[in-house]
């Protein structure tokens, strides 16, 4: 049995975990400072109803607690490392190659969170759709899962190697 925890660690490099906590210091901490001061300064030139500075900083500040929040939970959930990886079985941190069904194009991307942007190639989420049906598979295997248009889709695992960088 899986570890419930596991499931949502997300596995960041070194670099991209300070990265985050450095956005969500100055976000939480002098970002806050920030956007108080220019509501205060719109809340000061009058009428509110029709303060376009006003209403943009709040809006500005609503996203801003959104992505604080976002960023806590992610740091809190995340393990600076490596996911552990077998060759040959689709997990976080593997370069995954796969053909969809009916179709003779491949498919090679990076599974790996979004937050480890930067990656030379496309990075797909494990908790996408698409990574969570082929996490785990093996070479030779086939997986199917729902799109977000709900129609199904199959793909079969061509190849699952740890991914080096670049």
């Amino acid at each position: 049995m899986v570890d419930s925890r596991e499931e949502n660690v997300t596995w960041l490099t070194q670099e991209a975990y300070d990265r985050l906590k450095s956005e969500f210091e100055y976000l939480s901490g002098p970002g806050r400072v920030d956007i108080a001061k220019k509501i205060e300064a719109a809340r000061e030139e009058g009428d509110l109803k029709e303060n376009g500075g006003y209403h943009a900083a709040k809006e500005e500040q609503g996203k801003m607690e959104g992505r604080i929040l976002q960023l806590r939970q992610l740091l809190d959930q995340a393990r600076v490392g490596e996911a552990p990886r077998t060759e040959g079985v689709v997990g976080p941190g593997m370069t995954v190659t796969i053909r969809f069904a009916g179709d003779d194009d491949e498919v090679t991307f990076l599974l790996a969170s979004r937050e480890e942007s930067g990656a030379p190639i496309d990075v797909y989420s494990p908790k996408s759709p698409l990574g969570s049906a082929i996490n785990g598979k093996k070479i030779g295997e086939k997986a199917t899962y729902t799109m977000p248009n709900g129609r199904t889709n199959t793909v079969e695992i061509l190849e699952a190697v740890p991914y080096i960088g670049g």
